[in-house]
């Protein structure tokens, strides 16, 4: 009797412990697949304005000190990304930004990475050079006065704006830049007639 009860309930234990697998399996392939809609929905969270808004005038520097608005780019669709060495997430989609910017940039489109770190351009540079950015140009406001200008409720955050610097549409949050999803967003609003 004692071998019988034994055997039958190693049986059970075999079935609980596979059942068990299968059940985190399933888990995990569900939380995978969060995890892309999250992704997805991310690149998707560009949102568009019925009409281009006027932005207000604000003003920050390149590399070299000189001071620089967004007329300096009349002509030219923007993409700019107000970001901080500080803000991990920035940080994150920072090469992704770079990669776009190798993809698309050109005279019709030019990815504007603009920082509002205090510390100054040595932390940009120190960080551009630390995870290889080759294709950014370096822009910052060390005041910050850009935020407010802008109402950025949060970083990072990305504006899309025409040839004539008004703005397009805004995502908050960051995203995944070189998708061929946002390259194909991107570009039918660079190459419209």
């Amino acid at each position: 009797m004692n071998l019988k009860v034994g055997f039958a309930a190693g049986i059970i234990l075999v079935v609980v412990t596979t059942l068990t697998i299968v059940s985190l399996r399933n888990e995990k392939n569900v939380t995978d697949q969060a995890a892309d809609n999250v992704r997805q929905s991310q690149q998707r969270s560009f949102v568009m304005h019925d009409a281009p808004r006027p932005l207000p005038e604000f003003g920050f520097e390149n590399v070299e000190g000189q001071p620089m608005t967004l007329s300096d780019f009349e002509g030219t669709v923007v993409l700019l990304n107000v970001w901080a060495t500080w803000c991990v997430p920035c940080r994150e989609e920072m090469p992704t930004l770079d990669a776009l910017q190798a993809e698309l940039g050109s005279s019709e489109f030019k990815v504007v990475a603009l920082s509002i770190d205090r510390a100054g351009v040595d932390v940009v540079q120190d960080f551009y050079t630390e995870i290889g950015i080759r294709n950014l140009d370096l822009f910052i406001d060390p005041t910050m006065k850009t935020t407010t200008a802008l109402g950025i409720p949060g970083l990072p955050t990305t504006l899309l704006i025409d040839r004539n610097g008004r703005e397009l549409g805004r995502l908050v949050g960051p995203t995944e830049w070189a998708t061929a999803e946002m390259i194909d967003f991107l570009k039918s609003h660079i190459y419209t007639d």
